[in-house]
């Protein structure tokens, strides 16, 4: 049993100073974290409860949207702004977990929830380099159906388990984080990376930081957008591949899109290079297909997870397809 201190912050300046022991956890809902340390995968010394501090969601002078941190899944993903002008991030919390969890989860523990591999839970046997670096990783020759086909390594082939982040990453999102040196902001596309030979490290979050908002730009055709997850089951399932995506078409062309990827790689996967070949196009199949099977060109199937690739393409296609109003 892992002994560890518990205190409630009363700000954010008090979090910060109680969070900047070497050990120490910052605590939301607890509905990854805990979990994590009854496995004692996690094995704080000090967990700084931050559940207490700003959960408002309001509008910026400049039309943007600021989410507080603390603010609950199931609060932003009722929250009328979120509903009528970013409806994705609204179908992707919902599509994310049980109504239980969406009511204790927090924006903030959300984007830094860890992955769901098999072998990084299994602490018995298994090795993991995320767990342990250095120690080799089993998914890579192991059972692999869920894991990456973009961005991964030989150290590491896991999946971003998050179905919010997806949507926050078509969105642009810049989330605020603040330390002992400060505030400073990133954007959304800098805050995860990828495993390279160092997978153990999993965001750009600084020694001690703590993430206080996720602000919302302002993005006028993301009223038109949605999300569409892929997964074993209905219910409580993580993603076998997931779409979030926003698109405006003009006179039968695809005038603008954002568009991620979830289940595809350790960290939300901006299809970057789909959104730029799509631009000014036909908003067709085959103009669709040509764009996912571009994104998709440097995919890297392991032995049980090549049908991801087509898949994602499928999946890709019938929601730009829904998006631009000729097909349900």
């Amino acid at each position: 049993m892992n002994s560890f201190t518990y205190v409630r912050a009363n700000d954010v300046a008090d979090a910060v100073r109680l969070g900047s022991g070497a050990d120490a956890k910052f605590l939301g809902g607890g509905t990854n974290l805990v979990d994590l340390m009854r496995e004692t995968l996690e094995r704080p010394s000090a967990l700084v409860d931050v559940s207490g501090l700003s959960s408002a969601i309001t509008e910026q002078a400049d039309g943007s949207l600021l989410i507080g941190a603390a603010a609950r899944n199931t609060a932003v993903a009722e929250h009328i702004a979120v509903r009528t002008r970013y409806p994705l991030l609204s179908r992707a919390i919902l599509a994310g977990a049980s109504g239980q969890i969406r009511n204790m989860a927090t924006v903030g523990g959300n984007l830094l929830q860890r992955t769901r591999c098999t072998y990084f839970y299994d602490d018995d046997g298994s090795r993991c380099n995320k767990r342990v670096p250095g120690q080799g990783c089993d998914a890579v020759e192991g059972f692999n159906r869920i894991h990456a086909i973009l961005g991964a390594s030989a150290a590491c082939v896991a999946t971003h388990p998050s179905d919010m982040c997806v949507a926050l990453a078509a969105l642009g999102a810049i989330v605020h984080v603040t330390g002992s040196d400060g505030e400073r902001t990133i954007e959304f596309a800098d805050l995860h990376v990828l495993p390279g030979e160092h997978p153990e490290v999993e965001t750009t979050l600084r020694r001690g930081e703590l993430i206080i908002a996720v602000e919302l730009p302002v993005l006028s055709f993301a009223k038109h957008s949605t999300y569409r997850k892929v997964r074993d089951r209905a219910s409580y399932a993580f993603a076998l591949i997931s779409v979030a995506a926003a698109m405006e078409v003009d006179n039968g062309a695809v005038k603008d899109i954002r568009l991620a990827l979830g289940g595809v790689a350790h960290k939300p996967w901006r299809a970057l290079k789909l959104e730029a070949s799509l631009k000014g196009r036909p908003a067709t199949d085959e103009s669709f297909l040509a764009a996912a099977t571009e994104e998709l060109s440097d995919a890297k199937p392991l032995a049980h997870n090549g049908f991801k690739i087509e898949l994602a393409r499928r999946t890709i296609v019938a929601v730009l397809a829904e998006l631009a109003g000729y097909r349900s």
